[in-house]
This record gives structure tokens, sequence and C-alpha cells, in this order.
């Protein structure tokens, strides 16, 4: 596998200053001030550069179909900005689906210094070019702001015969690829990863634990709910309302403690399955946007975090902060990546 190397472009700005030096002329009709004609010219003379802030709208992308994790956060995000007034254009909320992102990703690499393209991101951007499913991973792309952690969750119909995660992964043991497992990521991907790595801890053989991949966690709920499937792996954030709502119930979270609002709903950990696994997610943008570009909107998602309004849906969905600047995202990515690749190893799903 490569190497992850990062080449970090820092801002930096230089102050113009031009000093008027005056001088008497012993004639009644010079004057001894000059006209601040450059309104970006202060008192003493001094011209600043303005900093740099949208002119268009921002195309705000969730690499999926509605209903899932970036779709949520995409949306949730834009709402925030929008009501706050944190930014001067609209944060655009748009669906590409297909291939776990890849397609999307596809796009975003092609227009690599638009200033006005951002997208959700999460543990696919790393774990789907590990598998050989896009041939465009994290380094392809500018890390913009860490925002918050997930947690996963594991949900069944309320009349299904698994109780407790323990009988879903003995069910597994005992028929293997009959009891199916959706996800909104694709087959190595976050939801399938997250499902994989539990099963193993409890026993199960990897191999048999039948993953299918929707394009979304909105689908792949849509299709427990139909029957079509036995259980799915999702995020928290994405499952809260069908499981406040009693349209499904969850088996399992993967935090290390109950979640405040899923109080009821045991850890792996409280099931006797030693095993966490925390979903990430941060907006991401072309590899070359500016770097005044990614200082503004480093800014406004920090001052967005700090908003009532966000601390609200935040704590609706069972997210936690964890802003990091871009800086810190891309070192954070690059340890993810190490992480992944030997987790994928380990599993045999990762790409020769």
């Amino acid at each position: 596998m490569k190497k992850c190397k990062r080449l970090k472009n820092w801002l930096t700005t230089a102050a113009l200053s031009s000093v008027l030096l005056l001088t008497a002329c012993g004639s009644d009709n010079t004057s001894s001030e000059s006209p601040a004609n450059n309104e970006n010219e202060t008192e003493t003379g001094t011209v600043t550069e303005e900093a740099w802030e949208p002119t268009d709208h921002i195309e705000y992308i969730a690499p999926a179909n509605p209903g899932g994790g970036w779709d949520t956060l995409i949306r949730q995000t834009s709402r925030v900005i929008a009501e706050e007034n944190l930014a001067p254009k609209n944060f655009a909320a748009v669906n590409i689906p297909g291939s776990g992102g890849a397609i999307a990703w596809a796009q975003i690499a092609a227009d690599s210094t638009n200033n006005h393209k951002l997208f959700a991101a999460s543990p696919p951007v790393i774990l789907v070019p590990l598998t050989g499913a896009s041939q465009y991973n994290h380094e392809d792309f500018m890390p913009v702001a860490r925002l918050i952690t997930d947690y996963s969750v594991v949900l069944v119909p309320n009349d299904s015969p698994y109780e407790t995660i323990n009988d879903l992964f003995d069910a597994i043991k005992e028929n293997g690829n009959a009891v199916s497992i959706g996800g909104g990521s694709a087959a190595g991907s976050m939801d399938h990863i997250s499902i994989v790595g539990a099963a193993s801890e409890a026993g199960v053989n990897a191999q048999d634990v039948n993953y299918i991949a929707f394009s979304g966690g909105g689908e792949a709920m849509t299709n427990l709910l139909g029957g079509h499937i036995d259980a799915v792996s999702t995020g928290v954030g994405e499952a809260t309302a069908q499981i406040e709502a009693g349209e499904l119930r969850a088996l399992a979270v993967s935090s290390p403690e109950p979640i405040a609002h899923l109080v009821d709903v045991p850890t792996y950990v409280d099931s006797g399955i030693d095993y966490t696994f925390d979903i990430w997610r941060g907006i991401m943008g072309p590899k070359d946007m500016s770097p005044e570009a990614v200082a503004y909107y480093e800014e406004l998602y920090e001052n967005m975090l700090e908003t009532d309004l966000w601390k609200e849906v935040r704590d609706q969905l069972g997210w936690l902060d964890a802003y990091q600047n871009s800086e810190e995202f891309g070192v954070f990515l690059d340890e993810q990546y190490q992480q992944f690749e030997s987790i994928l190893d380990d599993l045999g799903l990762l790409e020769n």
C-alpha cells in the first residue's frame, strides 16, 4: 500500500501598507489631507486585504441517497448555517449517490480548484478506496473540519425473533449467510466493518456475515421495515427518529457507555462483547481549493458549533462535538488510514 503523505497548504496573509508622506508646499491652495478613495484604506492610510468569502452558493454534497448519515449531516448543518446567518450564500444540499461515495468523489476530484464545493466525509472516504472500489482516497481532497463523532447501532424490526445482539450473532453462527444484515455503505466500508468487527469479537466467522450494501442508511432501513433483510447496521444519528418512534428496535450501540437519549439500548460491552466503534463525520472539499477558502470554512464551522441551534440538533441526534481544524483533521485522516488498512487486512478485505 502506498505510504500516506500530505502537503499541507498553510494560509499566509500579508498586509499591504502605504505611507503617504505629506510635505508643506508653501501654497495656501495645497491640501494637507489626501482623499481616502480606496474603500480598503483606513484613516491612517493602511490598505488591508479583504478576507475571502463565498461569492456563489455552495454545492453541499452528500455522497449518498437521502436518509443516511452523510445526508443528515449536510442537511442539518445547512439548516443551522442558514438560520443563524453564518454565511452570505446558501449551502445547497445535493445528493450524489453511488458506489459507496465513489461517484461523488470522482466528480469532486475533477473540479479540484472549486472554492464553492464541499462534501460530507466519514470513514468510507478511507475504507472504500482501501477495498479498491474507488480510485480516489482521502489524499485527493482537502480536509476542512471534523465536526462530530457518532456511533453505530444494530436495528431489527419490532417483531424480530432476535431480542439481543447475542441472539443475532448466535443465529449467524448457526445459519451463516441465511441471516442478512444491511447497511448504507459499501462492502468493506463503515457499516460493514462496524458489524463485522463486533461479530468477530463475539466469535462469529467474519466471512459468515451476510452484509448487503444499500446506497444509504435510509434505503437500508426501508428494506428492513419491508421485511427484505433481518437487521441493519447504521449510525445512531440517522436511526434515532425510527427508534424513538417505535418503528424499529435497537439491539446494541457501539459506544463505550450508554447513549443519553437511548439509555435503554445496551452497548456491545454491556452485552459481553469487548468492542467499540466510532463514526467520525466532517467536511472536505476539492484538493486545490484556496487556503483563504479553507480558513473561511474552518472559522464558519467553529462558530456553528457554538450556536444554541446546533447544540439542540447535536443533542437530538446523539452526536458528540469533535471539532478539528483542517491541519488537525488531515493528521487524523492519515492515522485512520493506517488503522483501517490493518483492520481490512485482518478481515481479508484489503485490496491486494
